[in-house]
């Protein structure tokens, strides 16, 4: 083939070469508007397993990289006067300059042909002229190409919240290094690595609201270089920094970073009579913040697999080739992006963590990309995570009014498993099982299911467990199998299956009381969700009148004045009678597109009055309910608000509104907030993946100040202790794998090798194997260097 390259960076000549190694006979030519061997920038990163990729696809290459590495281990992270070092995490810096030598060297070797100093203005011309039978668009986030066929790559260009600047010191720093300082202004953070014998990348970032009252916009680049100097002098010791961007006026060399996606990484031409495909290539097709140092190695891997099609899938034609890129990169990208998206969220919003004391604060920074869990850290650093939980687990038994705990080396506690203390209530855990509808009763009443439901989950190791949203009148339910508390009977019949709980295990066991609103009068789940009763349908309420499911569900009619009394009194009185029952803990469900959700929410509230309109008059409803239950409620015993934290819909609520709707029910007394989402619209699209709600649960908890319950999409031990230990939650909610396994608090202890926690005296039998079972382990350790089978089998699953 003849294939041309249009752009000398790392993408451009990865491709050239590999391309020209796997074929000889192909004529690739790379096209650079710099000089040769002249570039800008300082050093690039790159992880241990992307040394590992590199190597794969040409040893030459990769050895020459790799003898030009500076490699560490550490991370230091500076925050408020104190020093937290994690290690383990095996990073290679090398000059930005000295990488494209490399590659460039290489090309010549293998006989790509470079040219340089000159800028292509039309792919079309260069095509036509060298013949070409493939184009690579590599020609940076700039990508001219990108945009003269934006129709065809569908780019989605978002600029970022934060100003930053690459610049550089003779400063050797020994660990990759995270310092974070506060201004009059608000907080600036510097992100900097060593990258050769002498020299360091050394990044300033800061929001730009910050930047611009820090006058940072009006300062020539020396002016700027000098207050950057001054404020992280205590880094520096005594270095300068420098810019290789002296051609920028003022604050040009301040920049904000771009997030780009392409729908199609894949533009077809017609040159000559011949359809020539146009390929996106490096930051050309997609970015990644560089807090998680990634562009280059994306780059590199998006050569890597284009070659890879061409050996795999060449003799099938070039639209397979190309289709077979796509689909697979777009996969592998978007991993990368989603956490280089939560990584630059964290830098955003710095402030949000600043409360923290600095051993939770760097914790939060080094797992903000959810890539690196609390195993996956203890793996690198074991020592590192056994001080924080040991750090965790004196502050959880000190707010929980406890003794302090027993701690001995290799004896730490799990985040998950240390106590909680909410009013009078103290948790032995922070496991809970969450509130899930069973539709088993009957007329309203709990029975035997419920008993056997509630009670092995209870008995099963949570240290909470909540019964499903129980109605507060018979109008309210969501179908007639739904449980109620507007009885004596209904009273009575939970009363004896708290009782059971609180004789046969030390869980708490909370109430969830709620209206099911416009999502009422339907079938069970397994007959058909949503969908109305075929007879003995009752009238629906709602905030404004509504169709839950449109052409479906009955309408609800907007609820009166009178109506809101009537329901208002029956919410206390339920209260009242959860109370009795005995429960330890009450929720209010404010969430899901239920009647109280509907208030809330604007695309369910239309009204006039004064339950309409701002964020406020539509939370005016739910918070007047909100007080009069709590005034119904024991004062020693608390309440939670489950909120819907994100509508998913257009115009509907965002995790902004959340944040202040957990603060206008934390100034009426509520003392935690159920973090969830969703289920308001038919219309919702919810981006789904491990823990997806829990960043909601992290905005209000450190916000709003509120403790805050996570939910969805955690079902393993690992990320629960990562939610807790980086206090993003306060509490875990565990759905559907309690459904699973009722023991699941107890099955994910023994898996991480903790037994320490309290076993019902039934479970005993099954506590004595797994202490053998981890004997075992022990022995396989000392036969492997110190790994256990988990271990092994987590180096082997990492390359």
């Amino acid at each position: 083939m003849k294939i041309v390259c249009i752009g000398g960076g790392p993408a451009g000549l990865y491709f050239g070469l590999l391309m020209k190694k796997q074929n000889p006979a192909h004529e690739i030519t790379v096209i650079e508007r710099n000089r040769a061997y002249d570039t800008f920038g300082w050093g690039v990163v790159f992880s241990d397993q992307t040394l590992g990729n590199l190597v794969n696809a040409d040893e030459p290459t990769a050895r020459t990289i790799l003898q030009s590495f500076n490699h560490w281990d550490d991370i230091d992270t500076h925050f408020k006067g104190q020093s937290v070092t994690s290690g383990g995490h095996g990073f290679c810096g090398i000059g930005r300059k000295r990488l494209l030598n490399i590659l460039q060297q290489r090309c010549e070797e293998l006989g790509v042909r470079l040219v340089f100093e000159t800028d292509v203005t039309d792919d079309r011309h260069i095509a036509a002229e060298y013949d070409a039978d493939l184009v690579i668009a590599c020609d940076g986030l700039n990508s001219r190409i990108r945009t003269r066929y934006a129709s065809s790559y569908q780019p989605d260009i978002e600029a970022r919240k934060c100003r930053f600047v690459w610049l550089g010191t003779k400063k050797k720093f020994d660990a990759f290094t995270f310092a974070f300082e506060q201004t009059e202004h608000g907080w600036f953070q510097a992100h900097a690595y060593q990258y050769d014998g002498d020299t360091s990348t050394f990044i300033v970032e800061t929001p730009e609201d910050v930047w611009l009252k820090a006058g940072l916009d009006r300062m020539s680049q020396q002016q700027a270089i000098a207050f950057c100097e001054k404020l992280f002098a205590n880094y520096l010791d005594g270095q300068s920094l420098m810019s290789n961007a002296t051609h920028l006026r003022g604050s040009a060399m301040w920049i904000k970073f771009p997030r780009i996606i392409c729908n199609n990484w894949v533009h077809w031409n017609d040159i000559g009579g011949k359809r020539v495909p146009v390929v996106l290539m490096g930051d050309a097709a997609h970015t990644a913040h560089f807090s998680i140092g990634s562009g280059t190695k994306l780059a590199l891997e998006d050569a890597i697999e284009l070659a890879r099609c061409f050996e795999k899938f060449g003799g099938d034609g070039m639209e397979k080739v190309m289709a077979a890129y796509q689909e697979l990169r777009v996969v592998e990208v978007l991993k990368i992006q989603s956490a280089a998206r939560n990584s630059m969220e964290w830098f955003e919003n710095v402030e949000r963590y600043t409360a923290m004391e600095a051993e939770q604060f760097a914790y939060s920074m080094l797992t903000r990309s959810q890539r690196l869990s609390h195993e996956n850290l203890r793996l690198r650093d074991a020592g590192y995570v056994e001080r924080h939980e040991n750090w965790i687990a004196a502050r959880a038994f000190a707010q929980a009014g406890l003794p302090p705990p027993d701690i001995r080396p290799g004896r730490s506690i799990p985040p998950m498993l240390t106590p909680f203390r909410l009013r009078g209530t103290v948790l032995k855990n922070r496991i809970v099982v969450s509130p899930m509808a069973q539709y088993s009763a009957v007329d309203g009443v709990a029975g035997d299911y419920h008993l056997v439901h509630l009670g092995s989950r209870a008995m099963g190791g949570a240290g909470l467990v909540f019964a499903e949203m129980t109605c507060v009148s018979a109008d309210a339910r969501i179908t007639p199998a739904c449980p109620g508390l507007y009885t004596p009977e209904h009273t009575q019949a939970w009363k004896r299956i708290v009782d059971f709980v609180h004789a046969n295990s030390d869980a708490k066991i909370a109430m969830q009381i709620g209206h099911a609103g416009p999502k009422g009068s339907t079938r069970r789940a397994w007959d058909g969700i949503d969908q109305p009763l075929e007879s003995g349908n009752w009238p629906l309420l709602a905030a404004s009148a509504q169709q839950y499911v449109e052409g479906m569900s009955h309408t609800a009619r907007a609820a009166t004045p009178e109506d809101m009394e009537r329901i208002k009194a029956d919410f206390v009185r339920a209260a009242r009678a959860a109370a009795e029952a005995g429960f330890d803990w009450l929720e209010l469900h404010c969430a899901h597109g239920y009647l109280l959700s509907t208030f809330i929410s604007p695309l369910t509230n239309h009204r006039t009055d004064a339950y309409g309109g701002s964020l406020e008059n539509r939370c005016r409803y739910p918070l007047e309910v909100f007080a009069a239950v709590r005034a119904a409620w024991p004062q020693h015993r608390p309440i939670s608000v489950r909120i819907s934290a994100h509508d998913w819909v257009e115009g509907g609520i965002t995790p902004d509104d959340a944040v202040a709707i957990a603060k206008l029910f934390k100034q009426a007394g509520a003392d935690m907030i159920d973090c969830s989402s969703g289920q308001v619209s038919k219309k919702e699209q919810p981006v789904y993946g491990r823990m997806f709600q829990t960043p909601f649960s992290d905005r209000i908890r450190n916000e709003a100040g509120i403790p805050t319950i996570a939910v969805g999409s955690i079902f393993e031990a690992d990320h629960a202790n990562s939610i807790i230990a980086a206090g993003r939650a306060d509490l875990c909610a565990i759905a559907r794998p309690h459904l699973a396994n009722p023991a699941w608090t107890l099955n994910e202890a023994a898996k991480i090798g903790y037994l320490d926690i309290a076993w019902p005296k039934q479970y005993q039998a099954a506590k004595v194997q797994l202490e053998r079972n981890l004997q075992r382990d022990k022995q396989i350790a000392a036969a492997n260097g110190g790994l256990t089978p988990q271990q092994i089998a987590a180096r082997l699953l990492e390359g």
